[in-house]
């Protein structure tokens, strides 16, 4: 594969945006066959951190037990939509609901390599180890890197976009009466929702991440609560040890799904590409002892 990716003899230089479309969040059950899995899609491991009990802000779900952080993708993420995998160490499966419809790859080398049948719309699906739908198009990768967008379902797409545009500040790439994109700007991945009359986000549910200038998070959290909508997390800093504290407001749009705004300014520095990040996650993987460890109790991990 060519690889969209920083190499030990030549530096990334990114255009400084401050409002950036930056991640989504998988929760994985089996770490192993999910990195194996995007491994082989090309991807590369960004950086990867591991926790001792549950994030401020719900990052790996509404668990409060030791998980793991994993950033993955085709490029540095000042300039690439990448994917968060997130892994609670006491749990192996987590319940799919209907609401995420597919990551869209567009890369002439990710579709060639991959051997799954042509579709009818000339694309190849694929589905991750957790069910997790891949799109892979035979284009060339634009300027944001091979991750084109993701699909979600809505249940009234009007409501949809109107909390998108006029409370995220997203802009309306084109709209029907059964569908919407969405997104920062043409260059950068897209949101695109398609209407279904009920949506059921289950256990597996996921999250998108978006970057903003700090100055921006506390006026769109009170424009939410003033337009009625929820805020799951308030204005809240995290710390990570060692790294950059970043500033984050988690919403819920109409049909539930979780927006994170995260400042950029300290974003920008805690997501910086760590060279050792694979050799981390891989150390992790052989380490993890949590399925022994059910064993000799005569248990099995539980399912989400």
């Amino acid at each position: 594969f060519q690889h969209y990716y920083i190499t030990n003899n030549l530096r990334f230089i990114s255009t400084m945006t401050t409002r950036r479309a930056l991640h989504w969040v998988f929760k994985i059950g089996d770490r192993a066959q999910s990195v194996n899995f995007l491994r082989h899609l090309g991807m590369k491991v960004l950086r990867h951190e591991e926790f001792k009990e549950g994030c401020d802000a719900s990052c790996n779900g509404p668990y409060q037990g030791r998980w793991s952080k994993t950033m993955i993708g085709y490029g540095v993420e000042d300039t690439n939509f990448v994917l968060e995998l997130t892994y609670n160490y006491g749990i192996d499966k987590y319940e799919l609901g209907n609401d995420f419809l597919g990551l869209h790859i567009e890369s002439s080398d990710v579709f060639a390599a991959a051997k799954e049948e042509v579709t009818g719309d000339g694309s190849k699906m694929l589905e991750s180890p957790d069910g997790y739908l891949f799109h892979l198009e035979n284009k060339n990768a634009s300027s944001g890197g091979p991750v084109a967008g993701i699909t979600l379902a809505s249940t009234n797409i009007q409501a949809t976009v109107s909390f998108w545009n006029e409370i995220l500040g997203l802009t309306v790439f084109d709209q029907s009466e059964t569908s919407a994109t969405l997104g920062i700007d043409q260059s950068q991945a897209y949101v695109k929702f398609v209407h279904q009359a009920e949506i059921n986000h289950a256990k597996a549910y996921g999250r998108v991440a978006f970057s903003v200038p700090i100055s921006v998070l506390a006026d769109a959290e009170k424009l939410a609560i003033e337009k009625g909508f929820t805020i799951l997390t308030p204005f809240v800093t995290l710390k990570t040890d060692g790294k950059a504290d970043v500033s984050v407001v988690i919403f819920s749009d109409p049909d539930g799904y979780e927006i994170c705004f995260v400042g950029d300014e300290g974003f920008r520095d805690l997501s910086q590409f760590d060279p050792e990040g694979s050799n981390l996650l891989d150390k992790a993987i052989d380490e993890d002892k949590s399925n022994e460890w059910f064993a000799k109790k005569g248990k099995s991990k539980s399912s989400a």
